[in-house]
């Protein structure tokens, strides 16, 4: 049966961040996801993860200034030890955390640039982040991301995301594959699953077009949550969606799929 992950940066925003934990695990989930950790002491997140029993199954590296617009520097020549440190951080908090799995935003493309600097620049610096990760047993996840949402993004097609886990050779690179964004660029979700099977290690789940609770919209998720039982898959589902009213009150969806 699937495992569900609340994803504390969109869920449950009726509340402050910390005490979003105790809504998740009232709910009924046994894992969180969430963007960025950094504003809070990693010793009081990990004691949070303990007192309500759940797994911290994900989240992003540093990535600059969001409010400014920074959406992930690995393809950005110049920024490197800026990333460098970013994946030490991330370390600091996924050992205290006991997170196994850490998502490295790509960026935006920069125009003055060239798209192969830009290309070799994500590659070196994934490999970086993949080489510290591997001595802990920490899995770097690369996730395509829709142009809808963020125009101008480095990576957005499970196609490149493919060829970039080939240039960068790292055992410990995975697909992050959120079906909410690869259903805006490319749909076939199940021949793309098929295809991809083994390149991922976690998946995302939300809405399309409007990024609400998995029972709405064009995608019919509770079809697909059988097809990837029946596959085998073993993964967390992270549930990155914008409730479309009260967190609570949209989770019907979750007992039916867990029923």
């Amino acid at each position: 049966m699937a495992k569900f992950a609340a994803n504390l940066s969109m869920m449950f925003n009726e509340v402050p961040f910390t005490e979003r934990f105790a809504r998740a695990e009232n709910a009924g989930f046994k894992g969180v996801e969430y963007l960025f950790p950094y504003e809070e002491s990693a010793e009081d997140l990990a004691a949070l993860l303990k007192k309500h029993q759940l797994t911290q199954v994900l989240f992003n590296m540093p990535i600059g200034d969001w409010d400014s617009g920074g959406r992930g520097m690995a393809c950005l020549p110049g920024s490197e030890k800026v990333f460098a440190e970013g994946v030490y951080k991330a370390l600091e908090y996924a050992l205290i955390l006991g997170c196994k799995q850490i998502h490295a935003m790509a960026g935006k493309l920069d125009g003055q640039f060239t798209q192969e600097q830009q290309h070799e620049c994500y590659i070196t610096n994934i490999r970086y982040a993949a080489d510290v990760m591997a001595e802990h047993g920490i899995n770097v996840l690369i996730e395509p991301i829709n142009i809808r949402d963020i125009p101008g993004y480095f990576l957005t097609t499970q196609n490149q995301a493919e060829s970039l886990l080939k240039a960068i050779d790292r055992e410990n690179v995975f697909i992050q594959l959120d079906i909410y964004h690869c259903q805006i660029m490319e749909g076939d979700l199940l021949r793309t699953i098929e295809r991809l099977w083994g390149k991922f290690s976690h998946i995302q789940i939300a809405s399309v077009p409007e990024r609400h609770e998995p029972d709405s919209g064009e995608i019919n998720y509770f079809w697909l949550f059988r097809k990837l039982d029946e596959m085998g898959y073993q993964g967390w589902l992270g549930c990155e969606y914008h409730p479309a009213g009260h967190t609570e009150e949209g989770l019907e969806w979750l007992i039916k799929a867990q029923s």
